[in-house]
């Protein structure tokens, strides 16, 4: 079986598929009486939405979650928490052409040999989409932390090879890419813009 879940106290299952109906996640472990409501996950999911950018995906969803249960009036209830992100861009005959040819560098030749099976349309679960769930998760889980005065902060430190030597944390929020360096963001931007015009794609490294 995939593992679809993380975590013991604070446990996480994720569901759904890049071209499915909807994604989600249901949160087991959170406590009561933790200030909870849609506006706060909504601007974390925000944060992330794709098609905002030239270095973001350009599938245009609008990832509006719904809180399905686990509150009443603004706090959570100590029951599990179940959450809902609704596809809306899908155009699945993109990849019909991808049904029996696996992309260079993707999970899904990985997915198919360990599974047996594979989901085509977008990666299924090997699709970057599936982060949805883990952000709208995540959410919650800055609300558990924070009860003890921990924040949790991440940015991009390098891409492409350039890395952020100034680390400004004002400056995360003022370019596309979360960088705390803007002379490096604008060098990884334009990085970033060469290798697309090339048709390659890059790594790098995210600091929390």
């Amino acid at each position: 079986m995939s593992g679809n879940s993380i975590g013991v106290l604070f446990r996480v299952t994720t569901w759904g598929e890049s071209h499915g109906a909807a994604l989600g996640a249901v949160v087991d472990g959170c406590p009561p009486n933790i200030d909870l409501t849609v506006a706060a996950i909504q601007e974390e999911l925000n944060r992330r939405r794709p098609g905002r950018g030239g270095s973001a995906s350009p599938r245009q969803e609008e990832d509006v979650v719904e809180i399905l249960s686990g509150t009443f009036e603004g706090k959570t209830t100590g029951t599990p928490i179940s959450l809902l992100i609704r596809n809306s861009d899908c155009d699945s005959a993109a990849y019909e052409e991808l049904r029996n040819i696996f992309r260079p560098g993707h999970g899904d030749l990985t997915y198919a040999k360990k599974y047996g099976i594979r989901d085509h349309r977008g990666g299924g679960r090997a699709s970057g989409r599936e982060t949805v769930s883990r952000v709208a998760a995540g959410a919650i889980a800055k609300k558990v932390i924070a009860r003890a005065g921990i924040e949790a902060i991440a940015y991009t430190q390098e891409l492409g090879g350039i890395v952020a030597e100034r680390i400004s944390l004002a400056e995360i929020g003022k370019n596309s890419l979360l960088c705390p360096d803007q002379k490096a963001a604008d060098q990884m931007e334009k990085r970033l813009e060469q290798a697309r015009r090339q048709g390659e794609s890059l790594g790098g490294i995210v600091a929390i």
